[in-house]
């Protein structure tokens, strides 16, 4: 069979292409990135130890939002890869079972996190009244982590279409309802009592709520990718597909499950240093977001763009958006390094107004700062192969620089050289830079556009 010879996409449409789909993403990114750095700084005003309970409590969740993560992002490879063939009978199977299955699995996690809250805060030797307020956090916060995997495989599968306006709107609304209900329910304003970080929690899950329903109104609606499927039929699991699709993203499931276990033994490190530096750190994460939130977009559109050249059987499209992508990274990156450099004490003190908290996150924005381009770019690189469908590299990429690099070196610089939180922090940079270096040489050496050239020869015989 011949495939006929695909007409040349000039750059300026490719960058249009691109830009199309990421402006919506950067937008989303901020969106969650001013609702969360507005919603800590709420928490943030009522005390550090409020801060350190929430971000125990965070630790637990985020391993829950890497599993679905994962499970989205299986989902958005074998939707790009179907978009771009246009197997449109394949590409509705695969959004069908990824949220059916994400919504069973994810119901029995929420009830174990919910009755075992206690075990989980356990992990990390809390007491007094940082172990009180985290378990109120966790418990309560966990019942928005149904509609937290809903968003996440929506947000999926309509990235893998190109389709990122949507998201973008679903998290406007979503983030607007957050910040909302957490001012009224932390502060107790109209009419409601003073639930400090409880509020916080409840405003999470109702925001998730709100987002999730919406989410799936945009999917079963007349005009959605789902309409009419919403019925007996589509309760039936498919044991082939959905264990296709796991296997497709568990790696990045577990990439960022390192990533998480990782910072659940780095915050047992960071609690010898006192409750101070705990705070510092949390908030510091919250303001670098500043710079890594945006620029996620790209390696979003790296793994939907790659995805969809390989359903085309066009690897010199491939190339083209993969150097467009590139280049944006490094552009937006640039700015937020500017901000994180020159003005961290301002950053910072929109967060808290403890003096001690905020002196020590200055040190922890100007050390990120240093690592932000790599790191963004190491991110492109990584969605990149798993739009290819090399979903274990960045997995293994992940898995090295953590163990191999950030952990040894935070216990070695903290503990036996004195720095503390700082030694911390400076195997964090380590870290970084050392997973670029790794990422760019196994991109180099996978050659994912040789791997498309290798499949268009096949599909010619």
């Amino acid at each position: 069979m011949i495939i006929a010879e695909k007409t040349a996409v000039s750059n300026r449409d490719v960058r249009k292409k691109i830009y199309t789909m990421i402006i919506p993403i950067c937008m989303e990114n901020v969106l969650q990135m001013l609702a969360g750095f507005i919603s800590t700084a709420m928490i943030g005003w009522t005390g550090a130890l409020a801060v350190s309970a929430m971000g125990l409590s965070m630790r637990i969740t985020q391993i829950v939002w890497a599993l679905f993560k994962g499970i989205a992002t299986g989902g958005t490879v074998f939707v790009a890869q179907a978009y771009g063939a246009q197997e449109h009978k394949k590409l509705k199977h695969v959004i069908q079972q990824t949220l059916l299955s994400s919504v069973l699995f994810v119901i029995v996690i929420q009830q174990l996190i919910y009755w075992k809250a206690d075990f989980f805060i356990s992990w990390f030797n809390a007491d007094g009244e940082l172990l009180e307020k985290s378990l109120v956090y966790l418990k309560t916060v966990s019942f928005g982590l149904p509609f937290l995997a809903i968003m996440l495989v929506v947000a999926g599968v309509l990235q893998g279409m190109g389709n990122t306006k949507t998201p973008m709107k679903i998290a406007l609304m979503m983030n607007l309802v957050n910040i909302c209900a957490s001012y009224v329910l932390i502060f107790g304003k109209l009419g409601f009592p003073v639930l400090g970080i409880a509020g916080a929690a409840v405003g999470t899950a109702f925001a998730q709520f709100v987002g999730a329903g919406i989410g799936l109104y945009v999917l079963f609606n007349k005009d959605g990718v789902l309409s009419g499927l919403l019925n007996l039929s589509f309760l039936t699991l498919n044991r082939q597909k959905i264990q296709d699709i796991y296997k497709m993203g568990m790696p990045t499931a577990f990439e960022s499950i390192f990533w998480q276990i990782c910072t659940i033994i780095l915050t047992r490190l960071i609690l010898k240093f006192g409750v101070e530096s705990l705070a510092a750190h949390q908030l510091g994460l919250q303001a670098e977001a500043i710079s890594y939130m945006p620029a996620a977009g790209f390696s979003i559109a790296a793994t939907a763009f790659i995805g969809q050249a390989i359903g085309s059987k066009d690897p010199d499209l491939g190339k083209k958006y993969m150097t467009e992508i590139v280049k944006g990274s490094i552009v937006l990156t640039s700015f937020s390094v500017a901000i994180l450099l020159l003005i961290p004490g301002k950053v910072m003190g929109l967060l808290t107004n403890d003096v001690g908290v905020i002196e020590l996150g200055i040190k922890y924005l100007m050390l990120m700062a240093v690592v932000q381009i790599p790191q963004n770019v190491a991110g492109v690189l990584n969605g990149a192969l798993r739009g290819a469908g090399f979903t274990k590299v960045p997995m293994i990429v992940a898995g090295t620089g953590l163990w191999l690099v950030r952990l040894p070196f935070a216990y070695i610089l903290s503990l036996k050289f004195g720095l503390n939180i700082i030694g911390v922090w400076l195997a964090m940079t380590f870290d970084l830079a050392f997973r670029f270096v790794l990422s760019f040489a196994l991109y180099k050496r996978k050659n994912i556009y040789q791997y498309m050239t290798f499949k268009k020869e096949v599909m010619k015989l």
